[in-house]
């Protein structure tokens, strides 16, 4: 069986999230951005999970392109976060790094689909 790596990357980013998300209510004591974090973030791999029972070619480009849409905001929150002290560098850092990964990948199926039609 093939390997899903947007499927497995956006599932594993979503527990990233959820982590997150309860890091920052626990220790941070922040109840707003972590919402809207958690929201965003965790919603990129459902938006991908629908994506794989897609109607046509048009409702799978729909589909991821929202899943592009909520990476984007996740990556504006994990920023915000970031520049108002709620997070380190090394937290940004190494959680940045997965959200702009799965933002490119989620980019080019997008690109190479809109060539397949």
């Amino acid at each position: 069986m093939k390997k899903n790596i947007i499927k497995e990357k956006s599932f594993s980013f979503a527990i990233r999230i959820v982590k997150f998300s309860q890091y920052l209510i626990n220790d941070k004591r922040e109840f707003v951005l972590s919402k809207q974090v958690l929201r965003s973030g965790t919603s990129v791999g459902a938006l991908v999970r629908e994506s794989e029972n897609a109607e046509s070619k048009a409702d799978f480009i729909h589909k991821l392109s929202i899943a592009q849409k909520e990476i984007n905001e996740t990556i504006y929150w994990l920023e915000l976060l970031y520049n108002t002290d709620y997070v380190s560098q090394t937290q940004f850092d190494s959680i940045i790094v997965d959200a702009i990964e799965l933002k490119k990948i989620i980019t080019s199926i997008i690109k190479t689909s809109k060539n397949i039609i």
